[in-house]
């Protein structure tokens, strides 16, 4: 498949209000990803992310799919091509993100699917989904993250079950997990998350992208070194503010404060 016909599998259209709509576009192969694809939606995570006119990433697969992983029609071309390729590699530029990446998963998410959708900072799933390894089944070495993640998520021992029986993990059960956040009927799917997505509009942009990496980056650490990283960025943020900019702030806080008592 030619790049110029791949990149219509990959759509991606920025609202003016700062949210971006990324999504999967190949639902008779229920949105499997050829090499191609992948290519171009790592590109689109990165051309978002450079974008300063977005502010949130929305994630989604059109029709009956999330993602069914790796065309696997093209396997070879895929897993032997060159996977240090970052810039190829929609993981690792949706891990790049500094930008805030809501999943909203209907249908299946199945194994490099799976791992997508694992890269989502919040997932928002429709009744029915399902969430699916099948790397053992079909003898594929993961590689965007699942042996490693999923046990950090949901436990250790259930994250064996899923990834070695590779049998299902419904939406309801991945809430219960804590790996989605929220499970709602099919209809409400984007409604659910356009909400999630204002909310975060809502609040100071430039916080929202430290807290996100601060989160992200401390869990890669231990506990202790965790909050010596938070301790460390507070510091260095406090340290750059300008009197005007701490000014600001407490003309902020004393404006939403005026009916309840709030703290800095």
């Amino acid at each position: 498949m030619d790049r110029s016909s791949s990149e219509k599998l990959i759509l991606v259209n920025r609202e003016p209000n700062g949210i971006a709509f990324v999504t999967i576009n190949r639902p008779k192969s229920l949105n499997s990803l050829t090499r191609a694809m992948m290519a171009d939606l790592a590109q689109a995570f990165k051309s978002l992310d450079r974008d300063e006119s977005v502010r949130v990433i929305v994630l989604s697969g059109t029709g009956r799919a999330f993602c069914s992983g790796v065309d696997l029609t093209a396997a070879e071309d895929v897993f032997k091509g060159d996977v240090k390729d970052v810039e190829a590699d929609p993981v690792v530029q949706m891990e790049r993100c500094r930008k805030p990446i809501i999943g909203a998963v209907a249908g299946f998410a199945i194994t490099a699917g799976f791992e997508i959708a694992l890269a989502c900072d919040i997932l928002i799933a429709a009744k029915g989904a399902k969430f699916i390894d099948t790397h053992a089944r079909f003898g594929i070495f993961p590689s965007w993250g699942l042996s490693q993640k999923l046990p950090r998520i949901i436990g250790v021992n259930k994250a064996r079950e899923v990834s070695l029986t590779a049998m299902p993990l419904t939406a309801e059960e991945a809430e219960r997990k804590g790996l989605v956040n929220h499970v709602v009927d099919g209809g409400e799917l984007l409604k659910k998350t356009r909400e999630i997505a204002e909310a975060i509009l809502k609040n100071n942009q430039d916080l929202v992208l430290r807290y996100k990496s601060v989160i992200n980056d401390g869990l890669k650490l231990d506990l202790g070194h965790a909050l010596a990283l938070e301790k460390e960025r507070a510091h260095a943020y406090y340290n750059g503010m300008t009197k005007e900019q701490f000014k600001k702030m407490q003309e902020f806080i004393a404006g939403r404060s005026s009916k309840k008592p709030s703290k800095l």
